[in-house]
């Protein structure tokens, strides 16, 4: 016959288990951020495969082809307009992606294995708006951080929140919210929104 106290004991050796059982199982589960906190996808600089897009400036080389070789601008609907061959399509397209199609239409009746090299002259600027002092459009350079474009807009108002910002990249439908840190980085085409301190 098992006496009480064997039980008992019984009882909580199981109920043990239990216990970690179950936090074994939540330790699994992955934590998501609440919607709506800042995001840290601006915290880099631009380093990827840059893709061209309006208003970016190219300084096109055709080999052997003086009169073809030029400086060229994206135009509003994604297309630089070149000599004999029209427009050609750029935007959304690396820089050797663009000199690959360059080199097959002018391939298409008009030069004999043509060769051609693009760089980027000018990237598309970069719009700042809310609470600065000059909010506008400004030139891109590389490794623009957000505190440098402010201060390129002539600096915080009095009423800016120095927290977080809104950021709308080019591509994109919606902007974002991201903390504002020194590391926090600009990239072509972006619109910043300084936002409003309310306290």
């Amino acid at each position: 016959m098992m006496t009480r106290e064997l039980k008992g004991i019984i009882q909580l050796i199981f109920c043990a288990l239990c216990l970690g059982f179950a936090t074994a199982c939540q330790s699994t589960v992955t934590t998501q951020a609440p919607s709506g906190a800042p995001t840290d996808s601006a915290n880099q600089a631009y380093d990827g495969e840059y893709r061209l897009g309006p208003a970016d400036q190219l300084r096109v080389t055709v080999f052997g082809h003086d009169d073809l070789s030029n400086q060229y601008t994206v135009a509003s609907n994604g297309t630089i307009s070149f000599p004999l061959i029209g427009d050609v399509e750029a935007a959304g397209l690396t820089v050797t992606e663009f000199q690959r199609i360059t080199e097959q239409r002018l391939s298409e009746g008009f030069l004999k294995s043509p060769r051609v090299t693009a760089e980027i002259m000018t990237f598309r600027p970069f719009y700042i708006l809310g609470e600065v002092s000059r909010a506008g459009e400004y030139p891109y350079t590389n490794r623009l951080t957000v505190l440098n474009a402010i201060a390129t807009a002539g600096g915080f108002s009095h009423r800016a929140n120095r927290k977080v910002i809104a950021i709308k990249s080019f591509n994109d439908t919606e902007e974002r919210r991201v903390e504002l840190t020194p590391s926090t980085y600009v990239q072509p085409g972006d619109t910043i929104r300084v936002l409003e301190r309310f306290f």
